[in-house]
């Protein structure tokens, strides 16, 4: 089994930056595609970003953080990251790592396996 550990989460004033991180411990880490997905009090849980399994390693992001996120990985160290710029108080979510299908996906209901989530503040 998979497991999935995020950590970096902080508070932050506009415009700052944080990085994530998604340590991954179990078989096959490297097979998986990874996303990124994040929910606010009240609302849905949002696709963020994913990464996809080697040779391509793909990335695609959701229209609220392009420009602004950047999801990589590190297979050698079985970790991905989410580096967070230009941080809006819209941002402010618990952000959840998650392992899934090669190739990605937009759907939380796509992946396998989910981190305790990280909580991140943006000042306003």
């Amino acid at each position: 089994q998979v497991q999935l550990v995020e950590s970096g989460g902080g508070l932050v004033q506009a415009g700052g930056s944080l990085r994530l991180s998604c340590v991954a411990s179990g078989p096959i880490f490297s097979t998986y595609g990874m996303g990124w997905f994040r929910q606010a009090p009240g609302k849905e849980r949002e696709f963020v970003a994913y990464i996809r399994y080697w040779p391509s390693g793909n990335t695609y992001y959701g229209d609220s953080v392009k420009g602004r996120f950047t999801v990589s990985r590190d297979y050698a160290k079985n970790t991905v990251y989410l580096q967070m710029n230009s941080l809006k108080p819209e941002d402010t979510a618990v952000y959840y790592c998650a392992a899934g299908p090669p190739s990605g996906s937009v759907y939380s209901s796509e992946y396998n396996y989910w981190g305790q989530g990280t909580q991140v503040t943006v000042s306003s």
